[in-house]
């Protein structure tokens, strides 16, 4: 007989994200997502300036969408470069909006078939759950339109804790088309 939880645990990866941090509160987050292997779907560089591409342009107007998906979500700076994006989203639950969907499952899913304790906090209404809405999004739209595509399967993530760190943070996506 298989030991589910052991064999969950042979593929288990070890987490980027700060252990014990409770990702669902209020806060200031600066993300970037990478596609796999650093190829170029969303366009190309051409004299400082970003042209994007088919799936570039969706992947803009999937980012911007994200608010109508999760309503206590702030969109700040952010740019789609050819093979990684860079954003600022604020969690805001202080917000009054409307409910909250995401972009594939709904919020009252659960899945019953495999339960295991996740030390990091529950994984769900959370800044993960917000990239990986945004990232099936553009897979889907991929997918759908026989698009070659394929993400990084991680984020990275900073929290961002002051003032000084948030314009430092929004230089830098400014200026990276031009770095």
């Amino acid at each position: 007989m298989i030991n589910i939880e052991k064999q969950f645990n042979n593929y288990y990866r070890q987490s980027h994200r700060l252990k014990g941090f409770d990702y669902s509160k209020n806060g200031c987050y600066y993300v970037t997502i990478c596609t796999k292997n650093r190829e170029h779907y969303f366009g190309e560089i051409d004299d400082n300036v970003m042209k994007y591409d088919i799936l570039g342009e969706v992947a803009i107007k999937l980012w911007l969408a994200i608010p109508a998906h999760y309503h206590y979500v702030l969109l700040d700076e952010f740019v789609v470069m050819p093979n990684h994006i860079h954003g600022i989203l604020m969690i805001n639950r202080n917000v009054k909006n409307n409910v909250a969907t995401q972009h594939i499952a709904s919020l009252q899913f659960k899945r019953q078939t495999l339960r295991h304790y996740n030390k990091f906090a529950p994984q769900s209404d959370n800044l993960a759950a917000i990239i990986r809405g945004y990232k099936i999004g553009v897979k889907k739209f991929a997918v759908i339109n026989d698009l070659d595509f394929w993400w990084q399967s991680r984020f990275y993530d900073k929290i961002i804790r002051n003032k000084d760190d948030l314009s430092r943070i929004r230089e830098y996506i400014k200026n990276n088309p031009a770095n």
